[in-house]
């Protein structure tokens, strides 16, 4: 079972980025999916998830409105639109399969790919 994420990268404030994770090993279809990110010196937090269908969504406060996680089934991937980036955004970001709709700790999840880095400069 692997999640590849890819997509991160170096952008300014104000800029966007789109984050995908192909999921293999298995068929994820029926996954509600999630993405984290983890700053320098923080904890790992939550930032959105998504259900099987793509039609139930929700998001952290902080990117409410920002970013917006989206899938294909057909291609096992899910995607993170990042747009209006801030500073306060850079982190490596992960994304999760397998988890609890609604929940945003970690341990809810329980395949894990190896994380993007995005930078955002000011």
């Amino acid at each position: 079972v692997q999640l590849q994420a890819s997509g991160g990268g170096l952008v300014q404030a104000g800029g966007s980025l789109r984050l995908s994770c192909a999921a293999s090993g298995r068929t994820f279809s029926r996954d509600v999916m999630g993405w984290f990110r983890q700053a320098p010196g923080k904890e790992r937090e939550f930032v959105a998830g998504i259900n099987w269908s793509g039609r139930s969504t929700y998001y952290a406060d902080s990117v409410k409105g920002r970013f917006t996680i989206s899938r294909d089934n057909a291609k096992n991937t899910v995607y993170l639109q990042m747009n209006s980036l801030k500073p306060e955004d850079t982190a490596i970001y992960y994304c999760a399969a397998d988890g609890t709709y609604g929940a945003t700790t970690s341990t809810s999840y329980d395949y894990w790919g190896l994380g993007t880095q995005v930078t955002v400069s000011s």
